[in-house]
């Protein structure tokens, strides 16, 4: 039977590239015309908390337990969940610890999203043998469909 709804994730981290890649998300999931609403679920990878040294007396929290983490979610989820709303697209907001890209590709896979939609910077070749690029490793990995948004 024909999938009608579609589950889309978009890569979300608060720069530019990724609130493009939200307004884009969020535009094809409310570009079905069928009575299956489409599902969009925003994805937010957090470098891995710092490891304790046995000088650390007590542990740092990770940044989601923080008393700035409520603006700084708000902030990052800012366009997403406005976009959502104003379209009426169910929207699930995510939050991980690890590597962006794997933690993406994991999460496409077990949810079996049918789409993952992340904003590219188009940073210069050195820029990404240096760094590596997200965008490309999930393009490379993924096994579904990959929409890159260029910033």
């Amino acid at each position: 039977m024909l999938n009608l709804r579609k589950k889309i994730l978009v890569a979300i981290d608060g720069s530019p590239q990724s609130d493009k890649a939200a307004e884009e998300a969020v535009r094809m999931a409310s570009s079905s015309q069928s009575q299956f609403k489409s599902r969009v679920y925003a994805m937010l990878v957090l470098p891995n908390a710092p490891t304790s040294t046995y000088t650390d007396f007590v542990p740092t929290a990770p940044l989601t337990e923080s008393k700035k983490w409520d603006d700084l979610r708000q902030r990052i989820f800012y366009v997403i969940e406005k976009c959502a709303m104003e379209n009426d697209v169910p929207l699930e907001m995510i939050v991980e610890y690890g590597e962006p890209a794997d933690k993406l590709i994991e999460f496409a896979k077990r949810e079996q999203v049918d789409v993952i939609v992340i904003g590219s910077s188009g940073k210069g070749f050195i820029q990404r043998r240096i760094k590596g690029s997200v965008s490309h490793r999930v393009a490379s990995d993924a096994h579904c469909s990959v929409y890159i948004v260029r910033g």
